[in-house]
């Protein structure tokens, strides 16, 4: 296609799946697009191990990794102890977690103690951010992402050392400006319907509102995001002035995907309508499929979330436990089991190979491409 991130990233087809699995990312590029290892919680060992693996799988076809490294956070000091940090978490938000788990028959016991390792996993401070992309450049990348906030210094000189394109994600129009007057080159420009982390505008709406926004600003490219899962919501992102799509429910439900197979059915048979945006489960607002978990923490009697990342530390032992506890076929878990999805979860119906989901969106694209065309006079 002859769209500039084509150019930009070397790939055939511009969609980019970002991906918690290797196996996604080497089938979507090899399939014609892009895929985008998220790279949250691992350690620098745990990555040059998957990047290997990805580079000898990949058939030399590029592919890019993707770090949060938020601007803002509760917890800054890396040298902290996980007892330390555990001891800005209060207990009212432990007993409350721990009375949803055993409202529905799950023995709680130990939880948060067997669980301190969890601590802002995921969430690099400067330190670790530097580690993990001195691993990231050592390997052929040709995309490097911030998910929060706009990517520091370093990491954005690195991109141009080494002459690979920096992304950042960004919810709001105002942040869109901020990344690519940052240096930024790629802006996910990700609506409301986005699974994970997301703002409150629909993708409608922010992908025009952003591509006039920053068209006086040379070399940035906008990708779409949020809730796109089919080939005809891809065009009529490209024909709101998007460069291409950036995607990541969908690959949640294919054959290669690493999902448990219990949140795989849950969001097989999901309806558009059961997602909620909401704090409870890393600190900022993030949209996951609907469950009672979910529910208790919207209701009156719940804490406030507490802030990035110390509300992870209440959440994910919790969950880890609950999903654990669902594939072994206890019921309450399954009622409870819940994960970041977002709203275009209703047009996901079967579970298939990542290579037939990148050809389904081709097919579908240029089927919406010869509607649009029908609607010119010749």
């Amino acid at each position: 296609m002859k769209s500039p991130i084509c150019d930009q990233l070397g790939i055939e087809f511009p969609l980019v799946a970002f991906t918690h699995c290797r196996d996604v990312v080497c089938e979507v590029s090899k399939a014609g697009g892009m895929g985008v290892l998220g790279a949250a919680g691992y350690s620098p060992e745990q990555l040059e191990i998957e990047l290997k693996w990805i580079d000898e799988h990949i058939d030399g076809m590029p592919y890019g990794v993707d770090l949060i490294v938020p601007t803002s956070m509760a917890n800054k000091d890396e040298s902290a102890s996980a007892e330390e940090i555990e001891d800005l978490v209060p207990d009212e938000h432990k007993q409350f977690a721990s009375s949803i788990l055993a409202r529905h028959q799950i023995d709680t016991g130990d939880l948060y103690q067997e669980h301190r390792s969890t601590v802002g996993r995921g969430f690099l401070g400067e330190t670790g951010a530097a580690s993990i992309l001195d691993v990231a450049f050592a390997h052929p990348i040709k995309l490097i992402a911030n998910a929060l906030g706009v990517p520091p210094r370093y990491m954005l000189e690195l991109g141009k050392q080494h002459n690979v394109p920096v992304a950042a994600l960004v919810g709001a129009k105002s942040h869109a400006v901020k990344q690519a007057e940052a240096g930024v080159d790629i802006l996910v420009v990700a609506g409301t319907e986005a699974g994970g982390h997301c703002g409150e505008v629909s993708t409608m709406v922010l992908v025009p509102e952003v591509c006039d926004a920053v068209k006086h600003i040379e070399g940035v490219s906008v990708l779409a995001a949020g809730g796109i899962v089919t080939g005809r919501q891809m065009a009529a992102s490209m024909a709101m002035g998007a460069h291409g799509v950036w995607t990541g429910s969908v690959w949640l439900t294919t054959k290669e995907a690493e999902t448990s197979p219990v949140i795989i059915d849950k969001l097989l048979s999901a309806s558009s309508n059961q997602t909620v945006r909401s704090k409870s489960r890393t600190g900022k607002y993030s949209r996951q499929i609907r469950s009672p978990w979910t529910d208790a923490w919207e209701s009156g009697e719940a804490p406030e979330p507490l802030p990035m990342p110390l509300q992870s530390q209440i959440s994910e032992p919790a969950l880890g436990k609950v999903t654990k506890l669902a594939e072994g076929g206890h019921a309450g878990a399954k009622q409870l089991a819940t994960f970041w999805v977002g709203q275009g979860v209703g047009l996901m119906n079967q579970s298939l190979s990542s290579k037939q989901v990148v050809y389904d969106f081709m097919e579908d694209f240029l089927a919406a491409n010869e509607r649009l065309k029908g609607f010119v006079d010749e």
